[in-house]
């Protein structure tokens, strides 16, 4: 008796079913949608986020003609209810076998290119029971809205939310191939590449570089502005011998190996944005993502500085 009584008074102050709505119609901005993803009329929906509204003593969204706002008490719920679910359905999915996982990646291109689509052959040997799906994006990815385990992000490392781990460093310098070199008789200083077509010249990378080269106006405005939208792109074009690029070296080892690519000089530099593995604080300790953690940090420690 005492057990049904208790788990009534937790059903009563815990509305979890909707909460659950109100997590979906938040993510969504519809409750419309919501109901679609849950199975419900927008009649229900409504009913659900009126019950929590009553719970919690005030409204959590603006009611608009064909449309819905969060107000700042739904805003402040809102990240902390789809966290709380997160936590809940990794807790549940650490219970099962682990037998046939999949590991979803969220990467940049570039870094999926050139890095880990080279070397995540000698995850699976280590960890065979571990299916790998692997997507790229060129933005920053939400884990709410999702379903990606992990991400590789360039940035500061500051997100809220996420566990982040510093991978590689994002360092840049100009790169291009040695018969375009020779083509001007060789580079001897940093103003000899600005006799040849600069690739993506409204790159803010070249303006700090040919600054700290000690060229303060290159005058990189007479170049044509393109925006490629990936390193791998820009690399493409200069082992074409179609131009300079400014890219991260320790992407194309072994483009620099085999002569493709040629790195004029040893300068190079940073914008304080590196390379990181993030994903939830929730799902740290989650074996697929610990062990692809694991994994990474190791593959990677000569890359950290």
């Amino acid at each position: 008796m005492h057990q049904e009584t208790l788990s009534m008074k937790m059903s009563k102050q815990m509305p979890l079913n909707a909460l659950r709505v109100f997590e979906a119609a938040a993510r969504l901005l519809s409750f419309t949608k919501a109901g679609d993803e849950l199975g419900m009329t927008q009649t229900a929906v409504s009913y659900q986020i009126k019950l929590l509204e009553d719970h919690v003593g005030e409204p959590l969204f603006f009611r608009r003609p064909r449309q819905i706002a969060l107000t700042e008490a739904g805003e402040r719920l809102a990240p902390k209810i789809a966290q709380g679910f997160s936590i809940l359905e990794e807790a549940l999915a650490a219970l099962r076998s682990d037998a046939g996982q999949l590991l979803h990646i969220d990467s940049t291109a570039t870094f999926a290119q050139q890095w880990l689509t080279r070397t995540l052959g000698r995850f699976q040997l280590k960890h065979p029971n571990i299916a790998v799906r692997l997507s790229t994006s060129p933005v920053i990815i939400d884990f709410v809205s999702t379903r990606a385990d992990v991400a590789i992000r360039w940035g500061q490392g500051d997100w809220p939310g996420l566990k982040a781990h510093r991978i590689m460093r994002m360092d840049f310098t100009p790169m291009l191939s040695p018969k375009l070199a020779a083509s001007i008789g060789g580079i001897h200083e940093p103003a000899d590449l600005l006799k040849l077509p600069i690739i993506s010249a409204a790159d803010t990378w070249w303006k700090q570089w040919f600054t700290e080269a000690g060229i303060e106006d290159p005058g990189l405005g007479r170049f044509p502005a393109n925006e490629l939208g990936t390193q791998s792109f820009d690399a493409g074009m200069a082992i074409a011998g179609q131009g300079v690029a400014i890219v991260n070296p320790k992407h194309f080892p072994d483009e620099i190996e085999s002569g493709r690519l040629f790195q004029p000089f040893s300068l190079t530099c940073n914008d304080g944005r590196d390379y990181w593995l993030v994903y939830p604080e929730g799902r740290r300790n989650i074996p697929k993502i610990r062990d692809f953690r694991n994994w990474l940090l190791e593959e990677l420690a000569p890359f950290y500085e």
